[in-house]
């Protein structure tokens, strides 16, 4: 318990009681001296979540918030702030006046748990939650890997997909020369 107490405010978590008076005998398990859940959709909850030690109120695996609404992918893009990254989600915008489509992207600051190890340039499953602040409005809920050593400002929507929109795409950004 010392190692997760560095805040001024003592840290616990809200669901467990820790003046359980423990009778002789009688055995704790990690069970009993842990909250996790499951926030569904598919997700599972991770090992560091289920045996780690932190403290976290804001985490959607250990803490107080449900994970409704959107779920979105992004690739990370910045780790320097406490329990918050940015992650970049590119798109194409379709100009209709010359029927081809521009590049386009938008940060966001997404709420990390303790539980993930992330870094820049990996893919990150984020779904929507309550405002945990001025800005964060999405929780971490699954990391992959970075995909290759593609640069953090690489426009990467369209990695594995359909042929023809593929074709769509490249048609766009040559100039349309046929």
């Amino acid at each position: 318990m010392t190692d997760i107490q560095t805040e001024k405010a003592f840290q616990k978590q809200e669901t467990i009681f820790i003046g359980k008076k423990r009778v002789l005998g009688k055995k704790l398990s990690a069970k009993d001296l842990r909250f996790t859940k499951n926030v569904g959709l598919g997700f599972k909850t991770p090992r560091e979540a289920i045996e780690g030690t932190y403290i976290d109120k804001k985490c959607p695996f250990t803490g107080n918030v449900s994970i409704r609404g959107r779920i979105l992918r992004g690739v990370c893009v910045s780790t320097k702030m406490k329990r918050t990254v940015i992650i970049r989600r590119d798109y194409l915008h379709h100009v209709p006046k010359y029927n081809r489509f521009e590049k386009r992207h938008r940060n966001m600051a997404v709420h990390c748990s303790p539980c993930f190890n992330v870094e820049v340039g990996d893919v990150l499953t984020v779904g929507q939650c309550r405002p945990l602040s001025k800005t964060v409005r999405f929780n971490v809920l699954r990391v992959q890997a970075r995909k290759s050593a593609i640069g953090k400002k690489a426009f990467q929507v369209f990695q594995g997909a359909h042929p023809c929109v593929k074709a769509a795409v490249d048609q766009s950004m040559d100039g349309g020369m046929d």
